[in-house]
């Protein structure tokens, strides 16, 4: 009991506040653009073209796998010895703290897997039948990994509470705490606080929630109008009610009540009116890989756009299911673009750029002494 209000009075003192009182002198625009960009890349060292972009501060963010989607040629992740110097690289090039990402949830879901040296972290169904302490030792163990390894966030984990039987890419890949929202909510905070603890920003997601899908969003587009249920937003509601550290992850999922036009990742209806107006959440909003195969119909243009008008504070661009080395430059001459045009203004990036640094600033003090 001692150490979980340890815990949560930690958090208490670091909740996000709308005037960014302590905040640093602003940058130039292509710096804030930059900040808001998480690409991926290929190899187990970082590309020439990935070190410059984040040397100019043109990529704020990256994420790494351990092999492609399409086939079974590794990406990133070969060993810890590798990690770490592939990390080191890429900090030693940034002017300010990159933001390194993985999705580590556990099960089938783990970058970083046990048969290349790495922590066997289980899978969030079995996490499910365990008590809450346990569930935040694993969550502690797995960031104490991703720290030593020079990893800062994780895209985890996976607060959707199971409503159908089939549940293509989620509860039947074994991705899902269960279907009690209430022990969604336990495991799901207990695991993210002993990230945190660790030294490791959690990303809570799919909001507003997958767990009724009946389409992998990798693919396709799931429409979840008539099978959503208000209860999915438990594990949200309850973790702004703890001062949530970290940031949220919008999934791309079609409901047309919240928004008869766009999916949730491109929707300001869900982003800013229910995720930050109802559910008052002021932190920062990562959206899912925007090439997944729900949005990847639009252009890149049109994608970088909507997200970014809908909320978005970081894209996600995982450039893992169609990979371009050049990628990151796109992304980021589109996001310019629409600045130049005047589509999006500095304000916006601004108010982006803000909301990641304070987030950065919380990460600093996070691990435990």
């Amino acid at each position: 009991m001692r150490r979980w209000m340890t815990v949560i009075l930690a958090l208490a003192c670091l909740l996000p506040t709308p005037c960014f009182s302590a905040s640093p002198e602003r940058p130039s625009v292509e710096a804030m653009a930059g900040a808001m960009l998480m690409v991926g890349f290929r190899g187990t060292s970082a590309p020439p073209s990935v070190l410059e972009a984040v040397r100019e501060g043109r990529l704020g963010g990256v994420i790494l796998f351990d092999g492609s989607r399409k086939n079974a040629q590794p990406c990133n992740i070969e060993s810890p010895e590798q990690v770490k110097k592939l990390t080191a690289s890429l900090q030693a090039a940034t002017p300010r703290r990159l933001l390194i990402a993985v999705d580590q949830e556990g099960g089938k879901v783990r970058r970083l897997k046990p048969e290349r040296g790495f922590f066997p972290l289980p899978a969030a169904e079995d996490m499910g039948r365990m008590n809450v302490e346990d569930v935040r030792g694993l969550g502690f163990r797995a960031g104490r990994e991703m720290a030593s390894l020079g990893v800062n966030v994780d895209l985890a984990p996976v607060a959707d509470v199971r409503r159908s039987t089939q549940s293509p890419g989620l509860g039947d890949a074994g991705r899902l705490f269960g279907a009690d929202a209430k022990n969604v909510t336990r495991c799901a905070l207990a695991f993210s606080e002993g990230l945190y603890q660790a030294g490791v920003l959690p990303a809570l997601k799919h909001f507003p929630g997958l767990g009724s899908a009946g389409k992998d969003s990798h693919v396709d587009l799931p429409d979840v109008t008539d099978s959503w249920s208000p209860e999915e937003l438990l594990p949200y509601e309850e973790a702004f009610q703890r001062n949530w550290p970290g940031m949220v992850l919008v999934a791309h999922v079609f409901h047309r009540g919240l928004d008869s036009r766009l999916p949730s990742s491109l929707s300001s209806a869900v982003v800013e009116t229910l995720l930050r107006g109802r559910l008052g959440w002021n932190g920062v909003v990562i959206s899912d890989d925007l090439q997944m195969g729900a949005v990847a119909k639009r252009s890149l243009e049109e994608r970088v756009r909507l997200a970014v008008l809908a909320g978005n504070d970081i894209l996600l661009f995982g450039n893992n299911l169609n990979y371009d080395p050049e990628l990151h430059d796109k992304v980021f001459h589109a996001l310019m673009k629409l600045v130049r045009e005047g589509a999006v203004s500095e304000r916006r990036l601004e108010t982006s750029w803000r909301r990641i640094e304070a987030m950065k600033e919380r990460l600093g003090t996070s691990r435990e002494r």
